[in-house]
């Protein structure tokens, strides 16, 4: 009898990281992220999953994916996204893009992905955030659930960064906790180290 209730996820046939975060997003009003290196491969194989959730933040070191801060500028700047005006952005992006998501089939997708990105940030749906006080080599996901949900949220952490090789393809170890108590803990950890952040 196979054990449906997977602790540990390694990206291996049916413990793939990415499908069990999807799966966590669509209870979910809330996203919160703290990893060391943030991909836009990694945002654009959840983003669909991720639609649902009212507020997403994610907290990064700044060893993060170059194109991804220029994104976050790009949003700043423009904030109402405008496909046509904002062309060089999507196809600056879409370059860098394509080499991290080769499964992807049409090249639309990948610059729908790159747009709703843009977009959900500059909309405040998104917020990104750099924490310089130390290098951050942590990978933790904090999923705070709907309140219909008996649960209050759920909370994963191991080896896997945000993006494509971290949530589907690298062989990695995370695990996730299902007890209030951490939940609570990383929810608490994850907002000290967001006050002590800066915006990028």
């Amino acid at each position: 009898m196979v054990n449906s209730d997977i602790t540990f996820l390694t990206n291996e046939d049916e413990r793939k990281l990415s499908t069990r975060l999807s799966n966590l997003l669509l209870k979910s009003n809330r996203f919160d992220c703290l990893v060391g290196y943030f991909y836009l491969s990694g945002f654009y194989l959840i983003r669909k999953s991720l639609e649902p959730c009212e507020k997403i933040r994610i907290l990064i070191g700044l060893e993060t994916e170059s194109q991804v801060l220029k994104a976050l500028q790009r949003a700043k700047i423009q904030p109402e996204f405008d496909f046509h005006s904002n062309f060089e952005t999507v196809k600056e992006f879409s370059k860098v893009v394509l080499e991290q998501l080769e499964t992807a089939e049409e090249t639309a997708e990948v610059e729908t992905g790159i747009e709703q990105f843009v977009r959900w940030c500059a909309e405040g749906k998104v917020e990104v955030r750099a924490y310089d006080k130390h290098k951050i080599h942590a990978k933790l996901y904090i999923f705070t659930f709907n309140s219909d949900q008996v649960d209050k949220g759920r909370v994963i952490t191991g080896s896997s960064n945000l993006s494509l090789s971290g949530l589907h393809d690298n062989l990695e170890f995370n695990v996730e906790l299902k007890n209030r108590s951490d939940y609570e803990f990383a929810a608490a950890k994850f907002e000290e180290l967001w006050k002590d952040s800066v915006e990028v």
